[in-house]
């Protein structure tokens, strides 16, 4: 088991991560972790397959009204499929 110590980062708290745990874990430099309070514990793992799906369907979402196909915005044609 590996201690840490809570650092300062900007305006948040922050621990580094030691090596040995990195490797163990096989974690990367910009790889997204959930964090979590449980029961007075902090909880840091891998999200979910689902969640990785709910936040590419979020990204989806956001950004389709903001791409154009022959100067339509994609929206306005997926309502036109839908009226058929």
């Amino acid at each position: 088991m590996s201690q840490v110590t809570i650092g300062k980062w900007g305006k948040c708290l922050a621990i580094r991560i030691p090596l040995d745990i990195e490797k163990i874990a096989h974690l990367s430099q910009g790889e997204l972790l959930e964090i979590n309070a449980f029961q007075g514990n902090i909880v840091i793992r891998r999200p979910t397959a689902q969640a990785h799906a709910r936040a590419a369907a979020e990204e989806i979402i956001a950004e389709r009204k903001r791409y154009t196909l022959d100067n339509k915005i994609i929206q306005s044609l997926i309502e036109e499929g839908r009226r058929g």
